[in-house]
Formats: C-alpha cells, sequence, structure tokens
C-alpha cells in the first residue's frame, strides 16, 4: 500500500508518497502565487491550492501503482480564513496566518472580551494571525461578504472538502482558530457568539488519524486511484511536522528552525502556563502538545546573510565563529515583532553591546545565538509548568547547520537528535493515513517504528555555564527597550 501526505504551504504545496515500510518514493512540490494587496496583508486564491494539488498529484503517481494508494492526509498552514457562501463559492481570497490587518480585533479579543477569559473559553489568548480575529475584521470591514458565509474552514480543510466533499478539519489545526475548546475538544459557545456565528457554519472535528470520508469518484478517475482512497483529517503544520519527527506522546520535544521557530511539547495532560504564553493547542497523537512560536528564527540567518551582508556562502561565513560562549554582541530576534512569549507587533530586531573591536562574525554568532535565547524563552515558560525536558529532536532548514545545533545544544542544555528524514509536515500527513488505514495502531507506534535517528548532538558543561550567564543578560534587554519599541512603531 502507499500513502500519501500533502503539506499545503504558504508559499507551495509540497506533496509526498510512502510505503508502509515508510519509505519515501516520491516528492513533489508545486508553487502557487501570494498576494499582497495593502501593507502587511497576506491574502492567496484557495482554487490555486486545489489546482496545484491536483496537478501534483498526477505526477507524483506517475510510475507507481496508483491502485495501490490507500490513503491521503495533510499538513497545512494554520489559521488561515476560508469562507464558502451557500453554493460552495469562495467569497474572498483567503487571508492567511502572517496577515496582519486584525491589530483592533486582536486587542478588542484581549483587553475588551478579555485574557482571562479568552483562555478559560480556548486555552489561548488572541493573536493577529488566529482565525477569529479575522472573521471580526470580515464583519467590520466587509459586512455583505459577511452575510454570505456558510462555512468557515482552514486552508488544508478546503483541500480536503474539494477531494472528498465532507465539511471537516482536526482539533490540532483547529485549536489554532481561537474558536475551539482545547481542553472539551468542542467549538466554544462563547466565542461563536462573540463573532456571531452558527456551529453549522463550522466543520466537523475529529482526530487528525480519523478518516472523514472518501475520495470523491471524478477525482479518483481523473488520478487513476480507487475511490475507497481515505480522506484522513490530517493536521496543523507543526502537528504533522511533530509526528514526522516522532515527536509524539508525553514530554516529547521538537525544535523547529524554520522560517518561523518552534518550541513543540507533546503532552498526554492538557495544560495552560498562566501567562498564555505558549500556545495550548491539541495534538495529532489524539493528546495535547505546548507549543512556543518565535515568528523569526531561520529567517534572521536568511536576513543577516543576503541582505545586510550580500552573501549566500552561509557555511563560510560560520567558519569564521570560533568563539562560543564569549560573544558580548547580543541580538533580539524580533524582524517581524514577536509572538512567543511577548506577544509584541511592535518588537523588533536590535544589537546592543558592540564596541569598536566588534567584528562580523561577532554580529553574526549574536544573531545564532539570539534565536537560541529566544526559543529558550519558551522552554523556561514549559519548565515553570513542572515539564522536564532533558533532549528535543530538530528539524527545519537551519537545521542543517552544524554550528547552530552546537549553539542550541548548549543554550538549551539539552541532547539534540537529528531524524534521519526530515520531510517536515508532508511526511507526518503521510503517517496519519498509514495510521488510518491500519497498518499502525497508533501515531505513537508509527513514531518508534519508522523514526530513525542519524546523528545527536550532546551539551557541554562548560559551554552550558557560559551560555547560562549570557541568557540571563540576554533576558534583561527586551524589557528595557520595550517601552521604546512601543515608541517607536
Amino acid at each position: 500500500m502507499y500513502f500519501i501526505g500533502i503539506d499545503l504551504g504558504t508559499s507551495s504545496v509540497k506533496l509526498l508518497l510512502m510505503d508502509e515500510a515508510g519509505s519515501i518514493k516520491n516528492i513533489v512540490t508545486k508553487e502557487y502565487p501570494l498576494s499582497l494587496p495593502k501593507p502587511g496583508w497576506s491574502e492567496q486564491n484557495p482554487k490555486d491550492w486545489f489546482e496545484q494539488s491536483m496537478a501534483g498529484l498526477e505526477e507524483l503517481l506517475t510510475g507507481f501503482e496508483a491502485k495501490e494508494v490507500a490513503g491521503i492526509s495533510f499538513g497545512g498552514q494554520m489559521h488561515g480564513l476560508v469562507i464558502l457562501d451557500e453554493n460552495d463559492e469562495i467569497i474572498r481570497p483567503a487571508i492567511l496566518w502572517n496577515d496582519g490587518r486584525t491589530g483592533k480585533e486582536t486587542q478588542y479579543l484581549n483587553e475588551v472580551i478579555g485574557k482571562e477569559n479568552l483562555s478559560k473559553y480556548t486555552a489561548n489568548i488572541a493573536f493577529a494571525g488566529f482565525t477569529a480575529p479575522k472573521i471580526l475584521w470580515i464583519k467590520e470591514n466587509e459586512p455583505e461578504n459577511f452575510k454570505r458565509i456558510k462555512k468557515i474552514m482552514l486552508p488544508k480543510d478546503y483541500l480536503a472538502y474539494r477531494l472528498s466533499g465532507v465539511f471537516s478539519t482536526d482539533y490540532s489545526d483547529a485549536s489554532g482558530m481561537l474558536l475551539l475548546d482545547v481542553k472539551n475538544k468542542i467549538w466554544s459557545k462563547e466565542m461563536m457568539e462573540i463573532c456571531n456565528i452558527k456551529e453549522e457554519m463550522l466543520p466537523k472535528l475529529f482526530e487528525s488519524y480519523e478518516m472523514t470520508g472518501t475520495l470523491k469518484e471524478e477525482l479518483a478517475q481523473r488520478l487513476g486511484l480507487e475511490k475507497t482512497v481515505k480522506i484522513v483529517a490530517g493536521a496543523g503544520d507543526n502537528a504533522a511536522a511533530a509526528v514526522g519527527t516522532g515527536t509524539v506522546g508525553d514530554g516529547a520535544c521538537n525544535i523547529s528552525l524554520g522560517t518561523s521557530g518552534t518550541v513543540f511539547i507533546s503532552s498526554c495532560k492538557f495544560g495552560v502556563d498562566k501567562h498564555n504564553a505558549l500556545h495550548a493547542f491539541a495534538h495529532a497523537d489524539g493528546h495535547y502538545h505546548l507549543m512556543g512560536c518565535m515568528l523569526s528564527a531561520a529567517s534572521c540567518n536568511k536576513w543577516w546573510m543576503e541582505e545586510i551582508l550580500k552573501s549566500t556562502d552561509f557555511k563560510g561565513e560560520q567558519e569564521e565563529i570560533k568563539s562560543l560562549g564569549e560573544n558580548n554582541t547580543y541580538f533580539l530576534p524580533y524582524l517581524m515583532g514577536e509572538r512567543s512569549p511577548h506577544n509584541n507587533p511592535n518588537a523588533r530586531g536590535t544589537f546592543i553591546g558592540m564596541t569598536m573591536d566588534t567584528k562580523r562574525e561577532d554580529m553574526y554568532q549574536a544573531v545564532l545565538e539570539g534565536v537560541a535565547f529566544g526559543l529558550r524563552d519558551s522552554l523556561e515558560v514549559a519548565k515553570s509548568l513542572g515539564i522536564n525536558i532533558t533532549r528535543t529532536k530538530i528539524s527545519g532548514g537551519g537545521a542543517k547547520s552544524s554550528l547552530w545545533k552546537k549553539i542550541l545544544a548548549n543554550v538549551l542544555n539539552l541532547t539534540i537528535d537529528v531524524p534521519a528524514t526530515e520531510e517536515g509536515p508532508a511526511y507526518g500527513g503521510a503517517i496519519l493515513a498509514a495510521v488510518s488505514c491500519g497498518v499502525f495502531k497508533s501515531v505513537e507506534e508509527a513514531g518508534e517504528q519508522l523514526i530513525k535517528i542519524k546523528e545527536t548532538i550532546e551539551p557541554e558543561a562548560e559551554l552550558v555555564t557560559k551560555y547560562n550567564e549570557k541568557y540571563n543578560k540576554f533576558t534583561k534587554i527586551y524589557p528595557a527597550l520595550k517601552p521604546v519599541f512601543d515608541e517607536i512603531i
């Protein structure tokens, strides 16, 4: 049997074909445009997702026995708002996760409705990227479009709807809408009232590994697949990526060094930190997870190299960095504002501590260390909840850097395991499809059997001590500069 994982990203859709043993047989990527109609806005046409996914599926299956495909599942960009009318027509372009137009609505939710109430209703507070503020924005700014809404869905769920005809979502992706009572895994009546929507506008809820329907017959014929192919709920991109690295069960951790950076901690128990600095979401394994998300991680590295140094020789520049734990230059990695733990869109990237003998490698080192310190901020919140993490997996483009992995191991004081297969949400989606089709008894079993480690980086006691001192100084910089950030924006 074959299983297909579809990762619906912001710039492209990645499709992956996996066999029962977890071996990747083929990968196809199809790009689609991103629209930026106004400063801070970010939109896409959901039809592009479907059309490019269908083209990708046809290419993915070329040379393989399509009749052997048993299931299709998904990982997808979270928080985006897709709205359909009574004829299932798209009302307006989807508003994406990185769209920043909802400042007014986010402030209303956090300050008028109140963070304490939001946390009680959903286990989270409002962020500009979440779905509920987007609904309020439509209601305020496009009232005619708001009146037409019959279905509200997330990006990957629009694709699943087009494939199966079933209006569904999973708990992990729904957790990021600010509409789900995460603890009890039901839609929040209070949030529906606040957003002036009805429950029938929201999709049916499933666990990520559950079958929601089967492939539409006309699509099965077009692709050469059986019409019995299972469409499986899938997960939000971070949860799907966690499945793809085996970060499931109780107390497992994954650090993602992508465009954004995340600390993802899976847990069998529901929990919320008292300041809501971490997201408390449902996980794709049927349990829960805590996640700290910093908006700029590997993108800080890319910015420094390509925009400032005008270079693409990442390896060569990093080879000049020699003195770990001894750098007196610091960098705040808030190039796009910050989410966890500060929740401050006004925060900005900042260098501090330079002197006449500061060199370019010192500043580059500060960028890499600043991201590591930012990730440690989230880890410290998890520790405050009594969660004891001693090792983590790592994924994302930034994880290709041996230097960065060494910095992270010592800043975080964690053993870092590098998975042999790192194909992100697409691989996690394929695993979820295999679980649904009975190849594995659970998501945890799939992780145990499929995920192999190719490299392990251990922290070094002397460096850990040095970085503890540096981190303690780093934590004092943002509070001192916060009033300045608020004033200069």
